[in-house]
């Protein structure tokens, strides 16, 4: 009997045993599994269609990396402009800043009906200098993908018919990432 009751013993505790496994902790994340994100007025933002290019202008030897995403009636678009670029699939790994001089260009679109009642993506103010950084972080010029983070501020200023201001919206595009995002080499613009 006592033997039965060892064995009965030993048998449960396998069992609890073996059930008994460490948990998997998974922590919360600002950054997202997705391609490209970013939150935009205090929403999370990931585009269903996304499109990245570098090129590079023999002419004036600027290289472009361009990247437009579009989603729930949004879209952000920005293109880093590297001066004195060489013609090949890299690009440089550093943190550029609107600033006036055209190497950083952000801007948000929404999308609104015109006066013939089409629906067209119409752009949501400006992106006035030191608003606006976008950093490339890593590329992988034989997977084609580039990761970096993006952020920047629109100002929309609108104005009564006497030219005193109306209202001020300001569009904040914050926490922005693009993780092993596909690129294109091509020429010209997207």
């Amino acid at each position: 009997m006592r033997k039965i009751q060892l064995i009965v013993l030993l048998l449960i505790s396998a069992i609890y045993f073996q059930g008994c496994k460490k948990d998997v902790v998974t922590s919360a994340s600002t950054t997202s599994d997705k391609i490209l994100a970013a939150n935009i007025n205090g929403v999370v933002w990931y585009p269903d269609t996304v499109t990245a290019r570098i090129t590079f202008n023999d002419a004036t030897k600027v290289k472009t990396f361009s990247v437009i995403g579009t989603a729930d009636s949004k879209r952000v678009i920005f293109n880093i402009n590297v001066p004195n670029g060489t013609n090949t699939n890299s690009f440089p790994l550093a943190t550029y800043k609107v600033d006036g001089t055209g190497k950083l260009n952000m801007a948000y679109y929404t999308l609104q009906k015109d006066a013939t009642g089409n629906y067209v993506y119409v752009q949501t103010g400006t992106v006035e200098s030191g608003s606006g950084l976008a950093t490339i972080t890593a590329i992988d010029t034989v997977a084609k993908v580039i990761t970096g983070t993006y952020s920047f501020t629109s100002k929309k200023v609108n104005l009564n018919p006497d030219g005193s201001y109306q209202s001020i919206e300001i569009s904040q595009i914050l926490l922005g990432t693009f993780d092993k995002l596909p690129y294109v080499l091509g020429n010209g613009n997207l």
